[in-house]
Order: structure tokens, then sequence, then C-alpha cells
């Protein structure tokens, strides 16, 4: 496998960053459409940045993330159930991973492992944060294995039709 991790240019190939997402979690033309904006404002705040992972040039994964701000409409949906669990925090200097996908059939070969982890050692921040559907999952499955834990379940973000897990670790993350 010819896998090359290294930094994207995520305004420049939202578009191919964005079918990895549309396969890998399962959205429509619409959704996307609207992720196209926000991908694209969040690449505008201070301190994002994004990782692609690529076989033969082909964008096959990526992560995104920034610096946490309590501003930002994430962190205003999230921080009361935070807050109900003594775990607001979290909100407060840490790294938040904003999306992470690996295109199907590239899953279960690492690359998200090393995509997540590659991320967030260049951090500044001493903590991650994450949400992922609150589910059993491999996806929780790997943010487990890599020391998150839960802070907050069955997060309601408005239009999303599935609860949340807020998940958060301290930096580095634990390795196998």
């Amino acid at each position: 496998m010819d896998l090359v991790i290294g930094p994207l240019d995520l305004s420049a190939h939202v578009d191919e960053a964005l079918a990895v997402q549309a396969v890998a979690f399962g959205l429509g033309a619409d959704e996307v459409a609207v992720r196209r904006q926000i991908v694209l404002r969040h690449m505008t705040y201070p301190g994002a940045r994004a990782l692609g992972a690529t076989v033969g040039g082909a964008l096959v994964g990526f992560v995104y993330g920034m610096p946490n701000d309590r501003t930002h409409w994430w962190s205003t949906v999230v921080e009361p159930y935070l807050r109900a669990q003594h775990n607001d925090i979290w909100l407060d200097d840490s790294f938040v991973i904003t999306e992470l996908h690996v295109h199907p059939h590239h899953q279960n070969r690492g690359i998200g492992r090393t995509l997540i982890t590659t991320i967030t050692d260049a951090a500044m921040q001493p903590r991650s944060i994450l949400s992922a559907i609150d589910t059993d999952s491999p996806a929780r499955g790997l943010y487990h294995s890599l020391g998150y834990e839960d802070l907050a379940r069955q997060v309601l973000f408005p239009s999303a039709p599935k609860p949340y897990a807020v998940m958060g670790a301290p930096l580095p993350l634990r390795r196998r």
C-alpha cells in the first residue's frame, strides 16, 4: 500500500475530503453542501489544521481540528452536557478533533489511528476532545483505545438524528 500521510490544504481539497466523508458517514448531497461551507469556515479559524491520507495520490482519509474556543457553535451545544457531568473544564485549553474519516475500503488498516495521533502530537494543548455518535462502533473503539473517555453521553445536536458522546483524552494519546 502506497500510503502517505501529511499536511492537507483542506480548503483546496474540500470536495475530495467530503466525498470520503459522504461514503464513510453516509451523507447525501444536501448534507455535503452544508458541511462544505462549515469546513471552509473552520479552516479560517486560528490554529485550524488538517492531515490527509493518500493511496496512489487519491485521498482516502482525513482529519482536521483546531484549538477549542467556547464561542464556537460546537462548544455552545456541548457545554451544558459537559457542565452537568462536571466536565466543562475540558472545553478550555483543548484541541478539538472536528472530523476524522477514512473511506470504508481503507478502514481497519491503522489509517484513522495514524491520522488522529499525528495531528494531536503537534497540538500545543494538554488534551483533546471530540464527539462521536453515541453507540458502540469501530470509531468509538478506536477513541477508547487511544485513551479517550466519555465526558458526556446522549448529547443532542440540532438536526442530528442520533445522539452523540463527547470524549476527551490527555495528550499525547495513548499508544498500543
